[in-house]
């Protein structure tokens, strides 16, 4: 204790970070957009480097409105192939895709990579190594494929159930909670590298991840109640959602000491197979 107070004490203004400022609801949207997605937005007024990191302290408030965004995309072309008559497999194939592409398969990635270091090292030290290794092993290989398969049948399964409509609103109503988790756990497990992705953006508030975690239930309540799509089903889902993030967390911190941003994007990946599962399991069950 009384090393970190000398520290503080020694400490010159420049090392002391200057407190974070709001960008505003517009630019920390498109900040959150750039960041989570290959979308491109333009420069909006008041912004400058649109190339460097952003400093995730307090602007992943826009995340939930940047998450609608991303998934757009996918939700469309699945309410278009599905209203044209293709078969509920091929359309949430072909959104699960779009998807991929929209966000560069950011999250996948994360996935496979969590996958293998923590199930295929012995250390800490060499499950960080292999975490880092671009190369995807088969714990990683296998975690994609399910994750994959999960998320086309879970979403053929509501498309068949409730209607092209209701498919589509299931996948706005995933991506800001998913997104929400996994901020979550950046604000709240320490990380575990000093360097990398999840440690260059800061650390949010753990007001800012609540903040996004109440308007992604408040977005996605929204959504349902004005689909076909039952608000049990939602709720199911952020249950399950919030367990799976709450696993990943404790293995993460037990396997490696903390998160990563792979382990975010695990997180994430998880968290949307949970809501969907949570709409499924609550119309199979009212189709009975």
């Amino acid at each position: 204790m009384a090393d970190a107070q000398d520290e503080i004490a020694g400490a010159t203004p420049e090392d002391t970070p200057s407190p974070p400022s709001w960008p505003g609801w517009p630019v920390a949207t498109a900040i959150c957009i750039r960041f989570y997605s290959r979308l491109q937005v333009p420069r909006l007024h008041g912004e400058n480097d649109l190339h460097g990191l952003p400093d995730f302290r307090i602007v992943p408030r826009a995340l939930p409105f940047a998450a609608v965004v991303i998934a757009l995309p996918a939700a469309l072309v699945l309410l278009g192939a599905a209203l044209a008559g293709v078969s509920a497999a091929l359309a949430a194939g072909l959104a699960v895709t779009v998807f991929a592409l929209t966000t560069g398969a950011l999250h996948e990635d994360g996935l496979a990579d969590s996958a293998d270091g923590l199930f295929g090292g012995h250390t800490p030290e060499r499950r960080l190594e292999i975490m880092k290794d671009s190369r995807v092993g088969s714990y990683g290989a296998i975690a994609l494929v399910l994750s994959l398969l999960l998320r086309v049948a879970a979403l053929a399964s509501i498309l068949e159930a409730a209607g092209a409509w209701a498919a589509a609103v299931a996948v706005i109503a995933a991506a800001p909670w998913s997104r929400a988790e996994g901020l979550r756990l950046l604000a709240t497990e320490p990380p575990a590298r000093s360097v990398g992705t999840a440690a260059a953006v800061g650390q949010p508030t753990r007001s800012t991840a609540f903040f996004a975690l109440t308007l992604s239930a408040a977005l996605a309540s929204a959504v349902t109640l004005a689909s076909a799509l039952p608000i049990a089903g939602l709720v199911g889902g952020l249950l399950l959602a919030s367990l799976a993030a709450r696993v990943i967390a404790g293995s993460s911190r037990r396997l490696i000491g903390g998160q990563t941003g792979d382990i975010l994007g695990a997180a994430q990946q998880l968290a949307e197979i949970a809501i969907y599962l949570g709409f499924a399991l609550a119309l199979g069950l009212a189709g009975k």
